[in-house]
């Protein structure tokens, strides 16, 4: 018959740890399936220190808030003007701190913590195809077994596992764009850290660790440049710690990201490429918004349809906004990139069709 849980998450990022923690600790049985082992490497960002909240509502703020992380308080910027540092904020306390923290470990905590509540976590284990009964999701099929469930989250990344099974549409706001990332371990001068703008895009450098680097590249004009000729100068004569790889950061949002026994979470949901600067803060808090629509949905079943809608629109506000703040970026970069001005005036023309 194949087990059965109250939901079943696929992913085992921040959106889908998030979304099974959140579930677990409202007393729901919880599956978590994840294609991947662990450790791996994602692209990495400042965690803001408004992100603190979220890490104590999943369990691993005590994790985070040791002394074993480099700390900064605010971000060196070189893109419209002169190199200049941007604080993130200070209060009676003192400078805000943020949490430079490599993502294998961020998401190796999350998944302790999901476990520690009662998730049952299946890894490595790939989802093949979705459960539908009577046009309502009710499960997946594993290369072993069925599984079934009241609920499905989808937290499966840019790959967006549910949305191509269920055929979804998604909404472009860009051209296609790569975000190249990798590490370097050594020794550089701190004037070679932060966020760049160059004739190409831009650039962001951060140390991580004793001695760890990490970088990550985007380009505006999508041509095949060597990977290795994407490292920084500033980096490349460090060792490299692992290859260097590639992710599909086109800005896209699903058009229908919750439905009859669905919800779709994270990069799965909506992505944009990393100038944004908090793709794992939206991404924790979708695991976190899904999970308690689930909740309101099983407490009150009427109001399931207008849940999801609630949900829908919640990412769709985020997302335009978004949007909107990344366009205001890239006009401001040296050299903007020649699809700003035309993907604003297709924007203009379905604002006024609508």
């Amino acid at each position: 018959m194949g087990s059965r849980y109250d939901v079943i998450v696929t992913g085992a990022g921040p959106a889908g740890c998030a979304a099974a923690i959140s579930c677990a600790r409202h007393g729901l049985k919880v599956a978590l399936v994840e294609r991947r082992p662990f450790p791996r490497n994602r692209p990495g960002e400042t965690l803001h220190p408004g992100i603190e909240p979220l890490l104590q509502q999943l369990g691993i703020a005590e994790k985070v808030r040791g002394e074993a992380f480099i700390r900064p308080t605010g971000t060196w910027v070189t893109w419209d003007k002169e190199r200049h540092f941007v604080a993130f904020g200070a209060d009676r306390d003192g400078p805000w701190r943020g949490f430079q923290i490599p993502r294998a470990t961020l998401d190796g905590w999350l998944l302790e913590s999901a476990v520690a509540v009662g998730v049952h976590v299946l890894q490595p284990c790939q989802a093949k195809a979705v459960l539908l009964e009577a046009g309502r999701v009710v499960g997946i099929r594993t290369p072993t077994e069925q599984l079934f469930c009241r609920h499905l989250i989808d937290a499966s990344g840019a790959h967006g596992w549910l949305a191509r099974q269920l055929g979804l549409s998604s909404r472009r706001c860009s051209p296609a764009l790569t975000a190249l990332y990798g590490y370097k371990r050594g020794t550089v001068d701190e004037r070679a850290l932060g966020i760049f703008a160059d004739e190409t895009g831009w650039y962001w450098t951060a140390h991580i660790g004793q001695g760890l680097y990490h970088w990550t590249r985007l380009r505006f004009a999508q041509d095949r440049l060597p990977r290795a000729l994407a490292v920084p100068a500033c980096l490349a004569h460090l060792t490299d710690e692992g290859a260097i790889h590639g992710a599909d950061v086109t800005w896209r949002l699903c058009d229908q990201a919750a439905g009859n026994g669905y919800f779709i979470t994270g990069d799965a949901a909506s992505v944009l490429d990393p100038g944004a600067s908090h793709g794992v803060l939206k991404a924790l808090m979708s695991g976190m918004m899904a999970a308690q629509c689930i909740v309101d949905e099983r407490n009150t079943p009427a109001h399931g349809p207008a849940v999801s809608r609630q949900y829908c629109q919640w990412l769709r506000d985020g997302f335009e906004s978004d949007v909107q703040k990344m366009r205001e970026l890239y006009a401001a970069h040296p050299y903007p990139p020649d699809w700003l001005e035309s993907t604003s005036r297709q924007r203009f023309a379905k604002q006024q069709q609508e």
